[in-house]
């Protein structure tokens, strides 16, 4: 079962300088598939959506600065950044881990079926009554 919050989205803040950055920001994203740009509150905010499985915030930020965009740096964006990317690389991995395969958890169950169970004690006769 897949979860269901799949689809992000997310908030991309721009440095005032140069102005426009994010109009042309969201024209260069609405050339890739599987990513809807739009302009935020303001006209430094770009409001990206995408599926964490192909894209993540981390990678489309880092290619909008290879383009030459610059990134609102304050702290408050920087918290905000460290904590989705935390966030889409934790969910990427866990959804990237498989499901158990039945057939070695019929090989675990063979094996507890074949364990003696119970209170048995291994040691010998002679040696119980020594004291």
């Amino acid at each position: 079962m897949l979860p269901c919050d799949l689809e992000k989205i997310r908030e991309i803040a721009f440095h005032a300088l140069p102005p426009g950055q994010a109009a042309r920001a969201r024209e260069l994203l609405h050339g890739l598939d599987g990513i809807d740009a739009s302009m935020g509150v303001s006209e430094t905010v770009l409001v990206v959506r995408y599926n964490v499985m192909h894209y993540t915030l981390d990678g489309l930020e880092a290619a909008l600065v290879a383009q030459g965009f610059h990134l609102d740096n304050s702290l408050m964006q920087k918290l905000r950044r460290a904590l989705a990317r935390f966030c889409e690389n934790v969910q990427r991995e866990n959804v990237a881990i498989n499901a158990p395969e039945v057939k070695s958890q019929k090989v675990f169950a063979r094996v507890y079926e074949q364990h003696l169970h119970g209170d048995k004690d291994e040691t010998p006769e002679e040696w119980r009554a020594y004291k």
